[in-house]
């Protein structure tokens, strides 16, 4: 019981390390995008999405390498973005007036597009990696083409870019003009953001990289695989930034950086796989795991899909004053996603 009960401890020192140190690196970030006249859009997209993902970043990598936890970091990265569009339900439920999608731009559909593309290619490599494993493909079969990772890792990495480049050229028109000059003062405050960023930036890495043994611990404490523990635990702890930071772009008025900046994750959580797969010791990561979380990438283009449809379809009713369908569905595919892998996971 001592055991247990320090796995848990530990589990959620490193959550609460997480998410103060990723709700005060992503406000840093802002307050630096403010000072350099950046698009908030643009910042929830790239910046914001890139640096609160840092704990999916961090925790992928060591679970790969020194946990060789090769589920805890694919469910932990697959299950962040299940997680994050999720979490646009409780975004709805926290805006008023109109609901959640008749605020938001439609400018969002075009990154969500890539998000549903990106688990695409996930979903098919898992489901090929299985099939090859069930047959004795002892050579590791289409996976063994490029030295030491997956031919998804290499298109992965691509349509990120290509997915960021995108969003850019389309945001540019809308973004502010950069500040005519500053005065010392202005230098002054922004090197000091850019400092506490740098400082919140590491707490987060070092937190992250802990969390794939503290949840390893929890998961042969309590008799879970590690796919559920990767999927649900993992995925909510390092998620906590994102939430940080929505919850806080929402009060602030911002809503279509709290979009950007879960879907930008998303975006971003994918790219780790192709990242963790080059760390990874094995010939290809995405070939080698549990056909589990073939299902987690498929809920997740679903839900993104449905997130589309809201942000093209732009609802105006909510049901019982409180959300709309649209969430109401996100919260269904999620849950469903969490019983299938509790019930099937490796």
């Amino acid at each position: 019981m001592n055991g247990l009960a320090l796995a848990w401890a530990v589990f959620v020192l490193l959550a609460l390390v997480i998410g103060v140190a990723g709700y005060t690196l992503t406000r840093e970030a802002d307050a630096i995008a403010d000072a350099l006249a950046l698009s908030r859009t643009w910042i929830g997209v790239t910046l914001v999405a890139s640096v609160t993902s840092l704990p999916e970043l961090a925790s992928g990598i060591s679970a790969v390498t020194a946990a060789q936890a090769p589920d805890i970091a694919v469910g932990n990265a697959l299950g962040a973005c299940a997680v994050n569009l999720a979490f646009l339900a409780v975004v709805d439920l926290l805006v008023r007036g109109n609901p959640l999608y008749r605020q938001a731009s439609q400018g969002h559909i075009l990154g969500a597009a890539f998000g549903v593309l990106m688990f695409g290619v996930v979903t098919v490599a898992i489901l090929l990696g299985d099939a090859q494993r069930r047959a004795g493909d002892a050579t590791g079969g289409l996976d063994a083409v490029l030295p030491g990772f997956g031919v998804a890792t290499p298109v992965l990495l691509a349509l990120y870019v290509v997915a960021m480049r995108t969003v850019f050229l389309h945001e540019r028109d809308g973004a502010s003009s950069p500040p005519a000059g500053s005065d010392g003062g202005a230098g002054a405050r922004l090197r000091v953001h850019a400092v506490r960023f740098a400082v919140a930036a590491l707490v987060v890495l070092v937190a992250g990289s802990r969390l794939p043994f503290a949840a390893g611990d929890v998961a042969q404490a309590m008799g879970w695989s590690g796919s559920l523990v990767g999927t649900v635990f993992v995925a909510l702890v390092t998620t906590l930034p994102e939430m940080a930071v929505t919850v806080a772009a929402i009060r602030l008025g911002a809503l279509d950086l709290a979009i950007g900046n879960l879907l930008g994750s998303n975006l971003f959580n994918v790219a780790v796989l192709a990242i963790d797969d080059i760390f990874y010791p094995g010939a290809s990561l995405l070939a080698e795991v549990s056909i589990a979380h073939a299902t987690t990438a498929t809920v997740a283009a679903a839900m993104t899909g449905l997130t589309i449809v809201g942000l093209y379809y732009r609802p105006q009713r909510r049901l019982l004053r409180a959300v709309g369908w649209v969430s109401l569905g996100l919260l269904a595919l999620f849950a469903f996603n969490v019983a299938s892998v509790a019930r099937h996971g490796g």
